[in-house]
């Protein structure tokens, strides 16, 4: 919903971005900013914490289309109008004396008269319409009540807000519940759910800024960092895992113990001649989600010993003595020449 205090407020300038800027780079933007001042970052520093508020606020408004939208609208219509706290206020560049004067300009209606809401008033057309908050329904789709401005504000839903968290790699994995500070300082215990991935949103319903008046709370989005983990990888719900394997087993065939997230392990069947690269599918040992479960990907690499017992450089020398002359990069070469 339209704020009075956006037509004071340059959200893009805030990000530091322009106003054709796309999606993806807002949220890059954003996030560059938002590790910058987060508030875990700046324990006790105040001004980290107001700048973190300002870049999130921003943030809420200009990667939402509708609220973008809305806030475009009403920084074109009232550029150059300054808003007085009250009645026979100074006016703005725009020549204003107050926010019912700016209205009646724009839409040539007439002044306001006493009532009830914020600040003591009610703002009213000339031409018999409803209050100021029917003039904001019409514009931006919302509707008015016979109650002024204190029924709107009552029946607003408060503000998205948004958070930032880093979880390490098991935890995305298995889920946990976890607590997080809110821009505007609250401490919010909130479930990650199982198989979170790095970058992932969470919509938490109800968990954002209170509704004025006691109106529905809005919701906090949460962007999700995941650390890298030392073993596991991920692509998609699988799990990747690279396994080495001596010279001897690649040739031979083996029957390898591989971890699995778990922290229990599974048997792998190797099978001869497996070539570095060779991957091996472990079904239902991979990420467990609502939708599914996946796999784990078991990855082979072959370890080249970094030095030879006399007994195997003679095994060697007999090894390559008795191999056909062949160039294993023939197939290479010839491609390359397509």
């Amino acid at each position: 919903m339209a704020s009075q205090d956006w037509f004071d407020k340059d959200f893009y300038k805030t990000l530091g971005v322009e106003k054709d800027i796309s999606d993806a780079e807002l949220r890059k933007a954003y996030r560059k900013l938002a590790r910058k001042y987060h508030p875990d970052t700046h324990p006790g520093d105040k001004t980290a914490e107001e700048k973190f508020k300002e870049i999130s606020e921003a943030y809420d408004v200009l990667s939402d289309a509708d609220k973008r939208k809305e806030y475009d609208q009403i920084r074109a219509m009232g550029a150059g109008a300054r808003f007085s706290a009250g009645p026979g206020g100074a006016g703005g560049a725009g020549g204003y004396g107050n926010f019912e004067d700016l209205f009646g300009g724009l839409f040539g209606q007439g002044g306001y008269q006493p009532g009830y809401g914020q600040g003591g008033r009610t703002y009213t057309t000339t031409s018999g319409g409803g209050g100021f908050e029917d003039l904001f329904g019409g514009m931006f789709g919302g509707g008015g009540s016979a109650g002024g401005q204190a029924g709107f504000q009552a029946n607003r839903k408060g503000a998205d807000q948004r958070a930032s968290t880093t979880l390490n790699f098991m935890t995305a994995i298995k889920g946990d519940t976890i607590d997080l500070q809110a821009g505007d300082g609250r401490i919010i215990t909130v479930r990650i759910p199982a198989g979170v991935k790095d970058g992932q949103k969470i919509r938490l319903r109800g968990k954002g800024a209170p509704g004025p008046q006691g109106g529905e709370p809005g919701d906090l989005i949460l962007e999700v960092s995941v650390r890298p983990h030392p073993v596991f990888s991920r692509d998609g719900n699988n799990i990747v895992v690279q396994v080495p394997i001596t010279f001897a087993e690649a040739v031979r065939g083996t029957t390898i113990e591989v971890p699995t997230i778990d922290g229990s392990t599974v048997k792998v069947r190797v099978p001869a001649h497996s070539q570095t690269g060779k991957k091996l599918r472990v079904k239902g040992r991979g990420v467990s989600t609502k939708k599914e479960t996946g796999d784990m990907i078991v990855e082979l690499g072959i370890v080249v010993p970094n030095r030879l017992t006399n007994d195997q450089e003679k095994a060697l020398d007999d090894f390559i003595a008795a191999s056909p002359d062949e160039n294993p990069r023939e197939d290479l070469m010839r491609e390359a020449r397509v």
